[in-house]
């Protein structure tokens, strides 16, 4: 299949973002990564402390080294849930038309898989296969291993993405560090997997949600108990990751799937950081057992629980009136929608309904307040005495902004005259009469 011609694009024009930024972020992140991890396993949470005793040194002698056992759980892990993919019943998706006029094809078994995975856990835990406190002994060496790995594998993708993309929507820009940061391909596959939703879905978020459970089980094994604080966020964060699986097809309508090519910013990121850096309250509640008093517990499960409601509501509101053609209500009403019309790369002209009531007439990324509820409600079992538990809360509001940057761009490019009208209608981007 032949790449198509460099191209430039928006996102690629200025110096930043062509190089400046990727090269920051490809020295920077690995470090982050394993200091998270070295702060909360070392330095008792204490980022004070790190930055106080730490030198090249001591740095030396805390950096994880990779391990067999390790590399074992990674592999089994990988293997495990290829296999669940491959193998469980479920429909088949076919997701929204690309630029270049593709359709991916998605396989919809996430809650089975999701089951299946979750029970298997619980039933060799109980029969002594297995520990979560070997997890958690051997995360350091799985955090190296990954990074490792995800970078070999972005380096294998860069490849591909010039030599042999999957599909015609290849773009190469002929910057060789945003092409490798950014990515080449759209939906890449090998042997016919789409590797999107392989190492983004079930490797990565169904990891997060398994790591988390081995941190709250490493806590349970070494202490005998488990505290109230430990159980409220994992709670929080399993049922946050169990209505993703119900709302994987949703997932396929996002940011990340339909318009953020599989390079080093989400191969690398799903792989390495979300393991690394999502489970930081996590991480820290496992070392810190901490009883909250129960109406402080009641209170966080209720954050977390009332928006992940919202946020579910706010998903369904638009997929549901976008899947009717308007022919439904939100809130009782019917929908105020404005049509918008776009042609892609294929020369085709197509039309998306963009939604102006419910939540998504009260700023065009409200569904971003909700997220950023859940993963406060996350962190808030930690208390005041760190601020590391908070820091996937702080990097995730700077993510966020800076996406609802990014999509407004984009759909400003892609809409025209009719996302000018949707912006005078919706005027916030993210949270009304703030921002």
């Amino acid at each position: 299949m032949a790449v198509p011609p460099p191209e430039r694009s928006p996102l690629d024009a200025s110096f930043t973002r062509r190089w400046l930024a990727p090269a920051l972020l490809l020295a920077t992140t690995p470090f982050i990564v394993v200091a998270v991890w070295m702060i909360n396993f070392h330095f008792d949470g204490s980022v004070l402390r790190f930055v106080r005793e730490i030198d090249a040194r001591r740095f030396f002698e805390l950096f994880p080294r990779p391990t067999l056992a390790a590399a074992r759980i990674l592999v089994f892990w990988s293997v495990f849930q290829g296999a669940l993919l491959a193998l469980l019943p479920g429909r088949t998706h076919v997701g929204p038309v690309t630029p270049a006029g593709n359709q991916p094809r998605y396989r919809l078994n996430g809650v089975a898989a999701w089951a299946v995975t979750h029970a298997g856990l619980f039933a060799a835990w109980r029969l002594g296969w297995w520990s979560p406190s070997a997890v958690v002994r051997e995360l350091g060496a799985m955090l190296v291993l990954l990074c490792a790995g995800a970078l070999a594998l972005c380096v294998l993708l860069y490849w591909k993405g010039r030599r042999a993309p999957s599909t015609t929507d290849a773009v190469y820009t002929g910057h060789v560090l945003f092409d490798f940061f950014q990515g080449v391909e759209l939906h890449p596959a090998i042997a016919g997997v789409n590797l999107k939703q392989l190492i983004n879905c079930r490797i990565s978020m169904m990891g997060w949600s398994a790591l988390v459970l081995c941190l709250a089980g490493g806590q349970l094994e070494a202490t005998g108990s488990l505290s109230n604080a430990m159980a409220v966020s994992t709670f929080l964060l399993v049922a946050y990751l169990f209505k993703f699986f119900v709302w994987e097809e949703g997932y396929f309508n996002s940011l990340d799937i339909m318009h953020d090519r599989f390079g080093y910013y989400i191969c690398w990121g799903v792989l390495v950081w979300v393991p690394g850096v999502y489970t930081v309250f996590a991480q820290y509640l496992a070392l810190h057992p901490t009883t909250l008093h129960p109406a402080l517990a009641a209170a966080i499960a209720a954050l977390g629980l009332a928006s992940l409601w919202m946020n579910f509501a706010a998903d369904e509101q638009r997929r549901r009136v976008r899947a009717t053609g308007g022919r439904s209500t939100v809130w009782g009403r019917p929908p105020r929608t404005l049509r918008a019309r776009y042609r892609a790369a294929d020369g085709v002209e197509r039309e998306n309904l963009l939604l102006v009531s419910g939540y998504w007439g009260l700023a065009r990324h409200f569904h971003y307040v909700p997220e950023l509820a859940m993963a406060l409600a996350w962190a808030l079992p930690a208390g005041r005495t760190a601020f590391l538990p908070y820091f996937y809360f702080a990097f995730l509001t700077i993510l966020l902004v800076d996406r609802a940057n990014r999509d407004d761009r984009r759909c400003q490019a892609k809409y025209g005259l009719a996302w000018d009208e949707y912006r005078r209608l919706v005027r916030w981007k993210i949270l009304p009469g703030v921002y």
